[in-house]
């Protein structure tokens, strides 16, 4: 089967889980209401599975063929993101301003959670263009916005983010990209970035680079690290394209998975070096790069809940149809276990991902400073859960899709197994799921003193008590496993912050993480239980919230043991590794 967008769950999610309900009644958003969220849902879910996902297929067998310098994108991708980008997608929460319709960014993420599901591959590229815009909306000069804003928020223009070099991986602060100033404002960028996505590509006549580089006298380490923007093409005086930049992809590498995504190494400086102009100070580019970091790391969240969504509709149709022993397979407990996990791990995680989108709206569009602070600190403390949590996930359940599959799952004409090999990397880029636990326990959990995260596991205790307070027989043990759970995290919390040596802190920031996922995604299911139950149809969502709680949230007490005793068996196995 193809994928066809759940948009009654997304946006049952969006509204309930997230809080967008209340946003809107809140007047957070001017004068939108459900109705216009609803279409807008309704359209991108159209668009996602008649015009994208029929391409996904096609662009795994055809990939990216690269010749002379140039990539070639699948046969139909240029005319789908052509239309994709024409009918206002790629601005839909960019500044009106500049062309964008400024819906919110909670909006947005659902949007790209229907665009990755319906091909991983073609849902990466856009998604940077979104993070450059922020960038450069936040910290360009004017002359930059007037020259490149609007037609990045168009779409008629791409963007790209370039970090890593081969020498540095995951530290930053280790690149070598040079930068020399130029004079009238640019600067001479020379060396190389690898695993650029979209580097190059045939879908637009122009790419703008973002790219980190440090300048002669720049301070050691990430202190000392500028951002330029670089564009393929020089912009003429009257903004048409000039010369060609000294830039340009030397390759484009051979992936497990997102075969149609060119995934490049660019090679800056071959004639005397790129030409590139400042964004922010100089020095300080880290500031303007995490402003894209995190956008894009709300979307690779995304893309772990987008793939477990298509790995669970395909496992879902597949176990319906599928005869064994006189009976369709879904009628075996087993394999209803493994569709029951995948359905709430999914609704587990897109809900915290949804929450993490409307705290970043609140964080730019509420009325004080003290509430815009207080959003801020909680999309801070949510954004590196909904990246691991949600493509640890993704990657969980598209492999159990395989399973449910059987064998079948193991060919590649069933097409379980390039969800599997797509999920793979969303865990990896944009910092590794490690990287985000170690920034949770070391900087997100301490905000504010620990108040943050206390506030919020007050919020938690409030959902259970409403499903207490329900008397609902179908809950079952909800109300006790979800205690059992914020319990578990709490304690968990109350030991990482207490921690003086931070080795110990470290070896349980990845179990932490897992945990914070499964109570704050146990409860948001929760939520939506209640609201259905509220409106009289709550047994499909009552069901599978009470599946997660007895399943799933009761794994809490083994995560917390892992956080608050295992780091003594990490970090005195030495010998163990040196066998």
């Amino acid at each position: 089967m193809t994928y066809r967008a759940p948009v009654a769950d997304i946006a049952f999610a969006l509204k309930h889980a997230a809080g967008l309900k209340a946003a809107l009644a809140e007047g957070l958003y001017g004068d939108l209401d459900e109705a216009t969220v609803d279409s807008v849902l309704e359209e991108a879910g159209r668009f996602a599975g008649d015009i994208i996902a029929p391409l996904n297929r096609i662009g795994d067998t055809f990939g990216t063929p690269f010749k002379n310098g140039a990539v070639t994108t699948p046969p139909g991708w240029k005319a789908a993101y052509t239309a994709w980008a024409a009918a206002g997608w790629n601005g839909l929460a960019s500044p009106a301003d500049w062309g964008g319709q400024e819906l919110p960014h909670a909006l947005n993420a659902a949007c790209v959670e229907m665009w990755n599901s319906a091909s991983m591959a073609f849902g990466i590229g856009p998604v940077l263009t979104m993070a450059a815009i922020d960038a450069l909306a936040a910290y360009g000069s004017d002359d930059l916005k007037q020259a490149y804003l609007a037609k990045l928020v168009s779409g008629e223009w791409m963007g790209t983010m370039q970090l890593t070099e081969p020498q540095a991986g995951s530290d930053v602060g280790a690149l070598r990209t040079k930068a020399e100033r130029a004079g009238e404002g640019s600067y001479r960028l020379t060396g190389s970035k690898i695993f650029i996505t979209y580097g190059e590509h045939d879908l637009t006549d122009n790419i703008i680079h973002f790219v980190l580089a440090r300048l002669p006298d720049a301070p050691a380490g990430t202190k000392g690290i500028s951002l330029f923007l670089v564009p393929k093409f020089l912009l003429n005086t009257d903004g048409s394209l000039g010369d060609r930049n000294d830039v340009r992809a030397h390759s484009v590498e051979h992936k497990m998975g997102i075969h149609a995504s060119p995934t490049c190494t660019m090679v800056y400086g071959d004639n005397g070096g790129a030409i590139g102009f400042l964004i922010g100070e100089e020095h300080k580019g880290m500031a303007a790069m995490f402003t894209m970091m995190n956008r894009a790391r709300l979307a690779v969240a995304l893309q772990g809940v987008a793939i477990a969504e298509r790995a669970t509709q395909k496992a879902m149709s597949y176990a319906r149809d599928r005869k064994q022993s006189g009976h369709t397979i879904i009628d075996y407990p087993d394999v209803k276990r493994m569709l029951l996990t995948m359905r709430s791990l999914t609704g587990a995680a897109r809900a915290i991902c949804y929450a993490t989108g409307v705290a970043l709206d609140r964080s730019h569009r509420a009325k004080t400073d003290a509430a815009r602070k207080m959003a801020h600190e909680r999309a801070s403390l949510l954004t590196p859960i909904a990246k691991a949590f949600s493509t640890d996930i993704g990657i969980e359940v598209a492999s159990l899709g395989v399973q449910v599959h059987g064998g079948m799952g193991f060919i590649e004409e069933t097409g379980a197994a390039q969800h599997y090999r797509d999920a793979r990397i969303a865990a990896i880029y944009e910092g590794t799921n490690g990287i985000q636990a170690i920034d949770l326990v070391t900087r997100k959990v301490p905000l504010n003193g620990g108040k943050t995260v206390a506030l919020y596991l007050d919020e938690l205790r409030q959902t259970v008590a409403a499903v207490k307070a329900s008397n609902a027989p179908s809950f079952g043990e909800t109300a006790a496993r979800l205690t059992e759970a914020i319990d578990s995290l709490d304690r968990a919390t109350q030991w990482l912050l207490a921690q003086k040596s931070s080795e110990a802190a470290l070896a349980g920031a990845t179990p932490f993480l897992r945990l914070f996922g499964n109570a704050a995604g146990g409860c948001m299911l929760a939520e939506q239980a209640l609201a259905s139950l509220r409106e009289g149809n709550g047994a499909a969502r009552t069901a599978l919230a009470r599946f997660f709680a007895e399943n799933i949230a009761v794994q809490a007490s083994g995560l917390e043991r892992s956080v608050t005793e295992g780091a003594d068996s990490i970090n005195s196995a030495q010998a163990a590794l040196d066998a």
